[in-house]
């Protein structure tokens, strides 16, 4: 496997009351734990981190899927949910993306969405892993 691109974080202090940093210097914040989780809150926590990830990422995929299919769209969007939920085996991740595709008929909305499932590299990696939902909503 060759690799086309390598992101670089450390994470130092108390774990998720501490700081992370990029080897790039592009991020550079405290985490804390968050308020629901008994924790100070105020900062970024790793399901926040997550969530704008795999949002970014699921939408590049979005685009990449209709150009393949030639089909146009406009002011799209996607939102990510990430869930820090336990279970009887500990605790593990739970995502919910929404999709907003304006001006285009539900099912081949849906039909996109399926298909950037299929090539976002978030939802490769996590296929199978944690319960993912993909909802297509009205804009």
């Amino acid at each position: 496997m060759t690799a086309l691109y390598t992101a670089e974080a450390l994470s130092t202090g108390d774990g998720r009351n501490g700081h992370v940093a990029t080897g790039d210097g592009l991020l550079d914040v405290d985490v804390r734990t968050p308020v629901e989780m008994g924790g100070a809150g105020g900062a970024l926590n790793p399901e926040l981190l997550f969530a704008a990830g795999y949002a970014a990422c699921f939408h590049s995929a979005l685009l990449a899927v209709a150009r393949r299919d030639k089909v146009q769209i406009h002011d799209t969007s996607v939102g990510s949910r990430v869930s820090l939920v336990r279970t009887e085996t500990g605790l593990t991740l739970a995502v919910e993306l929404e999709v907003v595709i304006p001006d285009l008929p539900r099912d081949q909305a849906q039909a996109l969405a399926d298909g950037a499932y299929q090539m976002c590299p978030y939802s490769n990696a996590t296929r199978g892993n944690i319960e993912t939902t993909v909802t297509v909503v009205e804009d």
